[in-house]
């Protein structure tokens, strides 16, 4: 052998170790990445909530372009096309100007008569309307036709016949004047002795000869006070006016000329603007004082719908001249006497942007079709805005508040993400979905943490081995089920079964456990010489056929115990007497379905922490003379309490996140109610079934988001303080 070297077992030691020594740093290297690994993948997740959400903290932008001279007299009315490439203006002295907002060009020039004394414009139909001094009001239909030729959009502006609608008598002031155009074009004008004529003129075609006939009708409303603004419903069967007292008034057109108006005071500031979001159901109604409210009708007791103020914006400092709503969603632009600009959103209730007025104040005031853009006239310019305010109706308020919607009778959270008409309002509430999840969770938790955790106990401090060595696998494969196939049986399945036998799922609550108690009393009275035959942990084989009959007895007298207790029918009897409706998919059929998911996870969990608990402890209480259940109430459970712990905040998230039986086996219906006889919906379930259907970037995508945010903060939230009191538990019982 040369010297120093090593004899060959030491050497095949030393290489042993080495080989072991690498392997350990290899494991750890690779425990370690995949733990930095993990962490980045859920700070990915995070950032990625993140950057998508973002834009929804992005406050609005409006950007005034350029200056542009406007020829003839100071404009009453405006309209703008949805490219914001023309504007149509109708001045004082009666011609309809079309300006080029490019270069401020005069694309076209059509008079409609003499000098006016009121204008007044409809976005929704495009049309422009001026009252003259001789009482006759003149309608002039407006279009911006699209063409596209070699890839370029061009616009071309027209102007159509124009319709003279004799309103009042030669020389009757008018105060203020609302139009409503198309086939069925209504006017109504506020005459100098305080009444309100209003005309409608019908054009009603011959489905057989295609001839074409004019019907008009005109009618005086009594108006209680002078009234200083008017508008019209998008269909022209309603009529609001602000008088100069403060006083908001609403005319029924449909019935008839004798149908007096109703009235809601809106304080002692005279009412200066009026203007009807999209949909024709909130007002906006502008005060002499800079007040600024939204209004709409809310259904009494006796039935009937009567004007309220529902919400109120900052005031400014003078009073509000101009009101005009966006032709997208429920925003608004105003502008006042005092040279101020305000970009505000109903439903939301936010203020989104504020500013002044380049040059003073303006005489009318239009937004484009789209809401991106608006136009200021005044006296010889115009002003075009730019408007960037992408998601107006999300604030704090909107998400998490009672927020007011159309038609309701009072604040409430509400989910409701879309509908089939454009004028639809979004209630984007996330109350609900939190609600619902949370309730979810409950209701499967209250099945799974006592079954999974007695079970687990049971199963390992109790049961003998052989039957462990099949009990276990089999809960465990329970996990296996995939969620689909739990959801679509207890949608399909157990559902409609449970509703004809519920009364038996109440009665088994009592009789099962009364089974239970009575046949480990039975089995403890037998002579221990008899049982002592039997191997430990064998005498479930004695307790299970009692719990199997006490089951099948109640399922077997529900019928029965439906007719005596509930008279025939539980459903109704339900309805009838505490006023609860009997959803069939409800909380406790998602509670059976979602706990028989949950169970499994608990009890691996639970049973691995009572299996690890150091048999040195169980049998020093066993030799100080405590029987087997007084070791392990006060011994082995609180030793394991740490693991079962962990067990439970493991099945709450699995709990929380679960989506396919939610979505499955619930009515998905997002309301709040604790009620275990109704559905909901969860924060999970609201994803999968919104997302597809979200347009990328839009208010919704954002919101859904938001909530995938919300939801990985609730589980983040738990967890943390999951693990927290699992390791002072840890330390706590350490000492045992």
């Amino acid at each position: 052998m040369a010297a120093g070297a090593l004899p060959r077992p030491a050497a095949e030691l030393f290489a042993t170790a080495r080989r072991r020594l690498l392997a350990d740093r290899g494991a750890a290297l690779v425990i370690r990445v995949g733990g930095l690994a993990v962490i980045a993948s859920i700070l990915a997740i995070l950032a990625f909530l993140l950057v998508e959400i973002a834009p929804v903290l992005r406050p609005a932008r409006v950007t005034m372009g350029a200056a542009l001279a406007l020829p003839g007299a100071p404009p009453g009315a405006a309209l703008l096309d949805e490219h914001r490439s023309h504007a149509a203006v109708l001045g004082m002295d009666g011609v309809v100007r079309v300006v080029r907002l490019a270069d401020g060009a005069l694309a076209l020039e059509r008079p409609l008569g003499g000098a006016l004394t009121a204008a007044a414009a409809d976005p929704l139909h495009g049309a422009l309307a001026g009252a003259g001094p001789d009482g006759a009001v003149v309608v002039a239909p407006v279009a911006f036709a699209v063409t596209f030729a070699d890839g370029v959009r061009r616009v071309a502006p027209s102007v159509g016949e124009s319709q003279r609608i004799e309103l009042a008598e030669p020389g009757a002031a008018i105060a203020a004047l609302a139009v409503r155009g198309g086939d069925a074009t209504t006017v109504a004008a506020a005459l100098a002795d305080g009444r309100i004529a209003v005309v409608q003129r019908q054009l009603e075609r011959n489905p057989f000869s295609g001839e074409v006939t004019e019907r008009r009708e005109r009618r005086l409303l009594e108006a209680p006070a002078p009234v200083a603004a008017l508008e019209l419903g998008a269909d022209g069967l309603d009529l609001y006016g602000g008088t100069r007292d403060g006083r908001v008034l609403r005319w029924d057109l449909r019935a008839g000329a004798a149908q007096p108006a109703e009235e809601a005071s809106a304080g002692s500031a005279g009412v200066t603007a009026l203007a009807l979001l999209i949909g024709g159901r909130s007002l906006v109604v502008g005060q002499q004082d800079g007040s600024l409210s939204v209004w709409f009708a809310v259904p009494k007791q006796d039935g009937r719908a009567r004007l309220a103020r529902i919400r109120d914006f900052p005031r400014y400092p003078a009073a509000i001249e101009h009101i005009a709503a966006s032709g997208r969603d429920r925003s608004f632009l105003i502008s006042t006497a005092g040279g101020s600009l305000g970009l505000h959103h109903s439903t939301s209730g936010r203020t989104l942007w504020r500013g002044e007025l380049p040059a003073g104040e303006a005489t009318s005031l239009a937004v484009a079709p789209r809401g991106d853009g608006a136009l200021l006239a005044s006296a010889g310019r115009s002003t075009p805005l730019e408007i960037d305010s992408p998601h107006p109706e999300l604030s704090l308020a909107a998400l998490f508040g009672k927020v007011w919607y159309e038609g309701a009778p009072a604040p409430a959270w509400v989910w409701q993400s879309s509908s089939g008409d454009d004028a639809f309002e979004p209630k984007l509430s996330l109350v609900p979905l939190v609600a619902g999840t949370l309730k979810g969770t409950c209701y499967a938790l209250l099945l799974a943490i006592p079954l999974g955790v007695l079970g687990a106990m049971y199963t390992s401090q109790f049961m003998h081995p052989r039957l462990q060595r099949w009990v276990k696998p089999g809960v465990e494969i329970m996990a296996a089920l995939p969620s689909v196939v739990l959801g679509f049986l207890a949608a399909l399945w157990l559902a409609p079964r449970l509703e004809h036998v519920f009364p038996a799922l109440m009665a088994m609550a009592f009789a099962v456990p009364a089974a239970a108690i009575a046949a480990g009393t039975i089995w403890s009275r037998i002579p221990r010489r008899v049982t002592a035959r039997v191997p430990a942990g064998a005498e479930v084989a004695a307790v299970a056929p009692a719990i199997v009959a006490a089951g099948a007895g109640c399922i077997a007298l529900s019928a029965r115990l439906e007719d005596v207790a509930f008279g025939g029918s539980f459903p109704a009897w339900l309805d009838r007497t505490a006023g609860f409706p009997y959803d069939q998919r409800n909380a406790i059929v998602v509670g059976i379905a979602m706990g028989f998911a949950v169970i499994p996870i608990i009890f691996a969990i639970a049973e691995d922490a009572f299996s690890n608990v150091p048999s040195d402890l169980a049998a020093g209480s066993l030799a100080l003379g405590a029987n087997r259940w007084q070791t392990v109430a006060r011994v082995v459970l609180p030793t394991a309490s740490p693991g079962i712990f962990s067990a439970v905040m493991v099945g709450f998230g699995r709990a929380v996140g679960e989506t396919m039986i939610v979505l499955m086996a619930t009515g998905n219906t997002p309301i709040m109610d604790w009620s275990p006889f109704n559905g909901f919906r969860t924060l999970s379930a609201n994803i999968a079934v919104e997302i597809p259907e979200a347009p990328q970037g839009g208010t919704l995508y954002r919101t859904l988001f938001l909530a995938a945010l919300l939801l990985f903060a609730m589980t983040f939230a738990v967890n943390t303080a999951a693990e927290l009191v699992r390791h002072r538990l840890r330390r706590r019982y350490a000492r045992l």
